[in-house]
Order: C-alpha cells, then sequence, then structure tokens
C-alpha cells in the first residue's frame, strides 16, 4: 500500500458525555448533531479548507492547510455552540473538545492519516476542557502573535501514550487577552502549585461561560466571529442594511426605499458565510442620523451598509456605501442613475457587489447563490401595493391583516407574476385564522396563494416556507418538510424562514432544531416583528425551555396575543410550578377567549401524535377546561375527541 508523509495541521474533536447524553435521548441528540453538522460544523470546515478524514462515532478527525484555518475553524464552531446551548441546562449540552497539533503523519492510499501528528492532536483533545481548544506548542508556535483572546500555558504536559512531555497551551474562548505591561516591568511571579490548582478546576477557568466577553482573531483580512445576542462576541462576515433613506421625501419613494432594503438583506442572506441582521431590527435607526460604531455594537456586526433613493420624473437615483463599523472606514461606494422601469436590477447589483466583497465563496457557491435570486417585479405600481400590504401585515393586529389582504389582492391583480405578493396575502391568510377568520374559507385560500407563490417563482425561497406551512397545518407533514428544506437550501439565513421553521420542526420530529431555529433567528432579528413571537414561543415550549417561553411571550403587547399566547403563558408558568402566575394567566386566557377549552385547541388538524399529547398534559397541568362546547363541536365535526368527553 502506497503512503506518503508530509506535515500537516490536525484538528480532533470530540462530543463531552456522550454516552450519558445518548442514555437520555438517544433519538433527540441524533438529531442535534446531525443539524449542526449540516448548519454549523461542515460550512466551517469547508470554509476553511478542512478535510474531514474519518469520523468516530462522536468524534472527527480533520485535516488542514495550516494552523491558521484549523484555529479559525476550532474558534467558529465552538463560539457557535455557546450560541445554541444559551438557554439549555447543563446536563442537555452538547459541548466539544478540541485539540490541534502541527506535525508529521503519513497518509495512506485511502486518505487516511496516521503518526505522531495524528496521536498527539487527539491526546490535547483528551485533555482539553468543555468548550476549550488545546494547541500543541508546535501549533501555537504558528498563531501565537496573532490571537486576541486569553492563552492558559499548561506547561510541559505527559500525554497518554506519547513519550516525551508536551508543552500544551489552552485557548480560552470569548476571554480577551490581558493587557501586555509596560516595557520594563516585572511579571508577577506564578504561585507555587498553581498550574495544579488551574488543572483541577479547569471548568471554572476555561469553560463556556466565558463567552459574554469580547473575542477576535485579527489576522490580516480575518473574518470577525459569530456570537450570540448581547454577548460582546464579533461577528464573522456580519452586515446591517440600514433602511435606505428617502431623499424625495415623497411617500411612494418611501415604499421604494424601504422595498430596495428588504430586498438586498434577502439576497445578502442567501450567502451561507455572512450573519444578515433582518430588515425589522435594521429599521429602528430610518430616518435617525446614526454612529456607525454604535450600530456595529448594538447589532454585533462588522459592515454596515447604507444609502439613498431620490426620484425625479422618470429618473432614480441611488447611492449605496459599506462602511466598517469598527473603524468607521469606507470601504466601496456606488451610484446609479436609473429609468424607473429598471430600479429592481439595481437591488440585485448592490447584492452582487457586496457578496464579492464579503466573501460569498468557490464559484459553485456563487452559481447557488445566483440560481436562487428571486425574480424581479415589473409593475411598480403592484410593487407599491405589495409594500403596503406587507406593512399591514407586520402590524399583527385583526384590522391589519385584514387591511393587508385586501391591499395584496389588489397588487395581484395589477401583476399576478408578482410572486412575492401571492406569498405575503398566504401569510395575511394564515394569520387571519388567529383573529377568527372561518378557516374553511382561509385555509384553502393560504394554500392556493402559497402554490401559485411557488409556480411563479420557484427559486424564491420564502414562498416555499409559505407553503411548507400551509401544507402542514393540513396534516401534510412530509410535503411540508420537503419544502423547508427547500427553502432553507436556496436561503438558509433568512430570519423570517428560520422563524417559520422554528414552529413546526416538532411537528417534523425535530424539536431541537426548531428551539435552535429560534436562537439563530432573533440573533439575526432582534428586533423581530410581533407575530414572530408565536412561532419563537411554541419552539421553546415543546423543549420545555420555559422561562425563555415566557420571556417571548411577555414582550408581546397583550393586543398582540392569540389564543395560542395565552395557553402558552398560564402552561409556562403551571410547568415552572409559579403557581399564583399560572393561575392569574388563566383567568387572563378564558376572559378573552370563552371557548377555549384542551380539545378545541389540540383536536384539530396540524398535530403530530406527539405532539397533541405533550400539549395535552400541559394544558391539563394549568387547568385548562377539557371539553369543547357544543357549538364548536357543530363547526369542527372532525375534532379529535379527548376520551372523558366522548360520554357526555
Amino acid at each position: 500500500m502506497s503512503e506518503t508523509r508530509k506535515i500537516a495541521a490536525i484538528l480532533v474533536a470530540d462530543i463531552v458525555g456522550y454516552s450519558r447524553l445518548a442514555g437520555a435521548d438517544e433519538d433527540r441528540v441524533l438529531a442535534r448533531l446531525r443539524a449542526l453538522r449540516s448548519d454549523l460544523i461542515d460550512p466551517t470546515i469547508a470554509l476553511h479548507h478542512g478535510r474531514v478524514v474519518k469520523r468516530t462515532g462522536d468524534g472527527s478527525l480533520i485535516e488542514f492547510r495550516s494552523v491558521v484555518d484549523a484555529v479559525r475553524c476550532a474558534i467558529e464552531v465552538q463560539s457557535g455552540m455557546v450560541e445554541r446551548n444559551a438557554g439549555l441546562p447543563p446536563e442537555r449540552r452538547i459541548e466539544f473538545r478540541v485539540g490541534i497539533h502541527l506535525g508529521d503523519v503519513v497518509e495512506e492510499s485511502d486518505g487516511d492519516l496516521m503518526g505522531d501528528g495524528v496521536n498527539i492532536a487527539a491526546r490535547l483533545e483528551g485533555i482539553a476542557d468543555p468548550g476549550a481548544i488545546c494547541l500543541s506548542e508546535d501549533a501555537y508556535r504558528q498563531v501565537s502573535g496573532r490571537l486576541d483572546m486569553a492563552v492558559a500555558d499548561l506547561g510541559p504536559t505527559q500525554l497518554k501514550n506519547i513519550e516525551r512531555p508536551i508543552r500544551v497551551y489552552s485557548l480560552q474562548v470569548g476571554v480577551p487577552a490581558q493587557a501586555k505591561p509596560p516595557a520594563g516591568a516585572k511579571p508577577a511571579e506564578k504561585p507555587p502549585g498553581s498550574r495544579s490548582r488551574s488543572l483541577m478546576h479547569r471548568g471554572r477557568i476555561f469553560g463556556p461561560a466565558a463567552a459574554a466577553l469580547v473575542f477576535m482573531l485579527a489576522v490580516g483580512a480575518w473574518n470577525f466571529w459569530p456570537r450570540h445576542p448581547g454577548s460582546g462576541l464579533v461577528a464573522r462576515g456580519s452586515v446591517a442594511v440600514l433602511p435606505f433613506a428617502n431623499l424625495g421625501g415623497d411617500e411612494a419613494t418611501g415604499r421604494l426605499a424601504d422595498g430596495l432594503t428588504e430586498d438586498i438583506i434577502t439576497d445578502l442572506s442567501r450567502h451561507r458565510t455572512m450573519d444578515v441582521i433582518a430588515h425589522n431590527s435594521t429599521e429602528v435607526y430610518k430616518g435617525k442620523a446614526v454612529d456607525v460604531r454604535q450600530v456595529g455594537r448594538d447589532l454585533n456586526v462588522r459592515y454596515v451598509l447604507e444609502g439613498s433613493v431620490q426620484r425625479e420624473g422618470d429618473q432614480i437615483r441611488v447611492t449605496a456605501q459599506l462602511i466598517d463599523a469598527a473603524s468607521n472606514a469606507h470601504l466601496w461606494s456606488e451610484r446609479w442613475d436609473k429609468p424607473s422601469k429598471d430600479f429592481f436590477a439595481v437591488q440585485s447589483d448592490i447584492a452582487d457587489q457586496l457578496g464579492s466583497r464579503l466573501g460569498s465563496g468557490s464559484v459553485i457557491v456563487d452559481a447557488e447563490q445566483a440560481a436562487a435570486r428571486r425574480s424581479r417585479p415589473e409593475n411598480l405600481t403592484a410593487y407599491e401595493l405589495y409594500l403596503s400590504g406587507r406593512s399591514e401585515h407586520k402590524r399583527a393586529t385583526p384590522d391589519g391583516n385584514k387591511n393587508a389582504i385586501e391591499l395584496l389582492e389588489r397588487a395581484v391583480a395589477v401583476d399576478p407574476k408578482l410572486a412575492r405578493a401571492w406569498v405575503e396575502l398566504a401569510g395575511a391568510r394564515h394569520v387571519s385564522v388567529m383573529f377568527g377568520a372561518e378557516p374553511a374559507v382561509a385555509v384553502p385560500a393560504e394554500l392556493a396563494a402559497a402554490r401559485r407563490a411557488v409556480e411563479i417563482d420557484p427559486s424564491d425561497a420564502l414562498a416555499h416556507a409559505v407553503l411548507a406551512s400551509a401544507l402542514a397545518g393540513q396534516g401534510n407533514f412530509r410535503p411540508g418538510e420537503a419544502e423547508f428544506d427547500t427553502a432553507l437550501r436556496l436561503n438558509p439565513g433568512d430570519a423570517e424562514i428560520l422563524s417559520m421553521y422554528a414552529t413546526w420542526a416538532v411537528t417534523f420530529g425535530h424539536p431541537e432544531r426548531g428551539a435552535e431555529a429560534a436562537d439563530r433567528a432573533i440573533r439575526l432579528n432582534p428586533n423581530y416583528e410581533p407575530f414572530h413571537a408565536y412561532d419563537f414561543s411554541y419552539a421553546y415550549f415543546v423543549v420545555g425551555r420555559f422561562e425563555d417561553t415566557l420571556r417571548v411571550v411577555e414582550r408581546l403587547p397583550k393586543e398582540n396575543y392569540t389564543f395560542y399566547s395565552w395557553v402558552l403563558r398560564a402552561a409556562s408558568y403551571a410547568a415552572l410550578g409559579r403557581s399564583a402566575e399560572a393561575k392569574a394567566a388563566l383567568a387572563d386566557a378564558l376572559e378573552h377567549h370563552p371557548d377555549l377549552t384542551i380539545e378545541g385547541l389540540t383536536g384539530t388538524e396540524g398535530w403530530s401524535d406527539e405532539e397533541r399529547k405533550w400539549m395535552i398534559e400541559r394544558m391539563r397541568a394549568a387547568g385548562f377546561p377539557p371539553c369543547a362546547k357544543p357549538e364548536v363541536l357543530a363547526k369542527n365535526p372532525q375534532l379529535v375527541r379527548l376520551p372523558e368527553c366522548v360520554s357526555k
């Protein structure tokens, strides 16, 4: 068998306490691992030019071109895990240990790697703290001058089955490097036995709880890393698109500026290597004089795009400029003077230019992005009606939703091929049921509008997501999940799609993915619209994250509550043992919805058996009445009955 010797950067990782996690709930852990690999781990490895040599159960052996790439990849994954573990109890967290070594390896003809380089990396992983990264001295030497984070020198360490002691360094992910003492200052001596004490209490020193502090890797033009909202970790390839200013002052130009902003965000969010803040969270800066550096701190982003729209007669002028939020330096600017009919080409041009500057990836990835781009509108009148309808829909009130349906129906009458108007109309029809519309009318209308949107524009990711929701709502779970898969493939960074998926993931058998999607959506859209609170609260509720459920529900104004909101609020208080608050919340729910019963809520279509059982148990614990009233049964003869209600 032929073999090749070479020097390589080797990364070995495994899951802390995998046997314990799998023993508690193997199916759920495997589902979470599949989601982590597809959404975080594998894309990050590919981004940093890594090659997965092999996976061994809960572990991985990965080869990189350089230690720099290996360390970048490890830090991004570890910081990503901090975000995904936020809010979970310690016993349910998935945490990785990572070891990295630069050394001699033997590559077999089948691509497998062997030798001291692999063995040392594996032993380093074995002594790493949960959430930490251990480097050999050979590896550390390659990056020592480039790290802006705390590093613990563990000294020469005898690793299992390694003949000579290896000096080991532990990267404290999330902890900034301490300021260097002034020249000539004498460093404090290390007290005797300090290293042995640090090894005994590594969990306190190197654990992921330190992720609330700022860190970065400053290597040339390296991007910044992802962070959890409010954590102070600077996000990699992250950008906020501020609302384009309306220089014309008229309402029509203002709507075009808003639409242009949203379309640029949608196009940029397709880039897998970028975090793009949702429009609703940048809209708070509309019409204000802003400090770009403050925006970067508020939204945890590296870059800020700002611009303006001006219309005179049949001519439109659009300007845009990209700014580094940390330094306030202008990185790129452009101006477009176009006839009104060419307005829609500007949005694509801006997104294309930004994508090329912020790192869109390989030729294949770029081709996928181009193929996934939504079709452009053609009729300005229809487009403006669509924008007005979308604005009304976002109000998340009965009157706003009614106005939205009227405006969107006018939009598709003017331009029947405006796919995004059909998408919005389907969403408004869906929400109308929560505000009391007759399901027998609204549900078929929702499904028809969603199907029409996908037929018109198969590249519209949101259209697939809305269709997925409509299908699943009628009990067609497998087709619904397939449509969500398509939507997330077309646009994995769309906060709205992630929000929608969050509430359906449990029905598809992936509740943890739903909660992770909610976490990710909130990162991208911290000022999310009220109607997304319905998605997030339910995603957290079904995985037992009741404090998070209440945090989301209580943020909603009471006028935005649906009957689901009232139910989740009361049931979460009950699940947390806060009986007085649970009793008061139950009274509030029944005051606003006197016909609300366990049977009436859980007996409709759209529930999996396990999901229905879970909800019944939680509503019982909160004290909701079990049996639907006769008038409700008359309207819904197919209602799934509770055993104790059938004999009544």
